[in-house]
């Protein structure tokens, strides 16, 4: 370990800036700032508003008393995807994913092929250098330190001789991290099934909800969508333009209403309809902010005071290209709310799908879904051996 960080190399000081200032801003209201690639805007001063003289009564079985807007979608125009020979979905599945994880591949596998190309020996100095590929791959310092501590071991045991051997090792050993780590979702076991989802803006977290809904539709489930980041009203066009695009419905108040009467008096119409999903939109603002963390919290509280056992998953929505600074938003949330499940998106655009690994490990929170593009039909289910042999 001494001598990776005597060596301090460019992409670890770039890692280590946004771990620092984030890649988010703020303005003057105390709201993040961000592009977002799916329509996002910059926060309005006159959008500040948020519990301050909310009646924490919204709590209370009354609701708020308002009446929601309910957007829908013809059932005509929504498009079923078409049949296909399993084995060969899930072959051409694996080949798609391979091509769309290339950077990450190159970054991590290329860089140790070249690594052990001609080496006879696993020693010091190969150690040396697998550390500083794996650190710049973003798997992270301690699953890094982890994964070389085992090698090291191996090799002194002599169980690990040969350089050619060692991608085959680190591929199983990563797989391993995946085990007990369970990523499907059962929607079935609940009625509705409620499904809560965090994360700071511009990671994709409306967009993500839209492709889950899609695919929840195209399996015969009844899915509503429910905005309750109302502090923006750009984020609630956003939704209802996603919702029907899906062909779900999206429920919403008026901007500035207090987003758990919102979801309250969703899920008390879900509850009524024997809705069998409820996706729920929250505010994606910095995660540093306390008062914006005990907004989520008071959400997830009325949650559970509606519907028994609910939230049934809370998923942080995570991007990929944000290496480290994921791995800083996995903690904090999870300290503060807990989290259920991760959902990783851009992984097409990024070198720095080590994060994946990353996450799983040091949280010990699964991967439920990976978002590889753009379109509704770009959001899978995550599969750690398909995951990991797409990379590999």
């Amino acid at each position: 370990m001494i001598k990776w960080f005597k060596k301090k190399t460019k992409a670890e000081d770039e890692v280590k800036d946004r771990s620092e200032h984030g890649d988010e801003t703020e303005d003057k209201t105390g709201f993040e700032v961000t592009t977002e690639d799916e329509g996002d805007v910059e926060e309005v001063a006159g959008e500040e508003k948020i519990e301050e003289g909310v009646d924490e009564g919204m709590d209370s079985e009354e609701g708020s008393g308002k009446l929601l807007e309910t957007h829908g979608h013809k059932e005509n125009e929504s498009v079923a995807p078409q049949a296909s020979d399993v084995e060969s979905e899930s072959k051409g599945f694996l080949g798609g994913l391979r091509r769309r994880l290339s950077k990450t591949r190159e970054r991590l596998v290329g860089r140790l092929d070249r690594l052990v190309l001609g080496k006879k020996q696993i020693d010091e100095d190969l150690l040396d250098e697998l550390e500083e590929i794996l650190i710049t791959a973003d798997l992270g310092v301690r699953t890094t330190q982890e994964l070389i501590s085992s090698v090291t071991e191996k090799v002194r045991r002599k169980e690990l001789n040969q350089p050619d051997k060692l991608k085959e090792y680190l591929k199983e050993e990563i797989k391993n991290y995946f085990f007990n780590l369970p990523a499907e979702i059962d929607f079935s076991s609940a009625k509705p099934f409620v499904t809560l989802f965090i994360g700071v803006n511009g990671v994709g977290k409306t967009t993500s909800i839209a492709k889950l809904a899609y695919m929840l539709k195209n399996e015969g489930k009844e899915v509503m969508l429910v905005a309750a980041d109302t502090f923006r009203a750009a984020a609630i066009e956003q939704l209802v333009h996603w919702g029907e695009k899906a062909g779900v419905e999206v429920v919403r108040q008026k901007i500035g209403a207090d987003p758990s009467a919102v979801v309250f008096d969703a899920l008390t119409s879900a509850v009524a309809r024997e809705i069998d999903v409820v996706l729920i939109d929250t505010a994606g603002r910095m995660h540093t902010k306390v008062n914006l963390m005990e907004e989520l919290k008071k959400i997830k509280r009325v949650i559970g005071k509606k519907v028994a056992g609910a939230p049934h998953e809370v998923l942080l929505v995570l991007d990929a290209t944000t290496g480290q600074n994921a791995l800083s938003q996995a903690r904090l949330f999870s300290e503060q709310l807990g989290i259920s499940g991760l959902l990783l998106t851009k992984l097409d655009g990024t070198a720095k799908g080590g994060i994946v690994v990353g996450v799983c490990r040091e949280l010990k929170v699964p991967v439920k879904y990976i978002g590889v593009g753009e379109t509704l039909d770009d959001l899978h289910p995550f599969e750690p051996d398909t995951f990991v042999d797409a990379i590999f």
